[in-house]
């Protein structure tokens, strides 16, 4: 599986890539690992949530001096990396921009995570999401997560499996630094996650009919 994390920006997806490897490790009980490819050229590298927790001032200098422009370079670069990866469980994690450049890096992506909080201007949290759901649709990509990223909230809410097959849930407060790999709603969506692997496994291993 192929998953990209996807969603406008300021909407935690870097609080979500670096939280949801390590939930991934905590609940699964075949050791599943999830390889994680950066495909944005922010200059927030795996160092830096980690950096965070030491020194924020630190870890954002830092950033601003590893942050580049998106290049033809880097997108045939990152096109090719999804492409080509073989881990059996990938999340890539983009900008939160729909773009010609993030269709191309996301063309060999099987599965999204979508993730957007309440905006007083651009709308709500599902709204905000209904170009993505466009630029899924474009590339066939299935949608199997919808989540609400809800800073001011005190609590995560988890909604669960709809009938569509799509998991929902709200997380409280994604702020970087700070430990949210055991939020219930990350650790339910490892266990989600998980369990379409699980699926996908079996199917694949099933002999064909004919």
């Amino acid at each position: 599986m192929k998953i990209i994390l996807a969603g406008p920006p300021r909407s935690g997806k870097s609080c979500l890539r670096h939280a949801l490897p390590k939930a991934v490790a905590r609940v699964s009980q075949d050791r599943h690992y999830l390889y994680v490819i950066k495909g944005a050229p922010d200059g927030e590298g795996a160092w830096f949530h980690e950096t965070c927790e030491r020194d924020d001032s630190e870890a954002f200098t830092l950033r601003n001096e590893y942050k580049y422009p998106i290049t033809e370079e880097f997108t045939t670069r990152l096109e090719r990396e999804v492409a080509c990866c073989d881990a059996p469980l990938t999340a890539i994690d983009i900008g939160g921009r729909v773009s010609d450049e993030n269709r191309r890096i996301c063309r060999a992506a099987s599965h999204a995570v979508l993730l957007a909080g309440n905006h007083p201007e651009r709308g709500n949290w599902q709204e905000r999401l209904i170009e993505w759901h466009r630029f899924c649709g474009e590339l066939g990509i299935e949608v199997i997560a919808e989540l609400q990223s809800d800073y001011d909230a005190s609590q995560d809410e988890i909604t669960g499996l709809g009938p569509d097959g799509i998991f929902r849930a709200s997380i409280h407060h994604l702020e970087r630094g700070e430990p949210i790999s055991d939020r219930p709603a990350i650790l339910e969506l490892a266990r989600h996650i998980l369990r379409l692997v699980q699926e996908q496994t079996r199917i694949q291993g099933e002999p064909l009919q004919g």
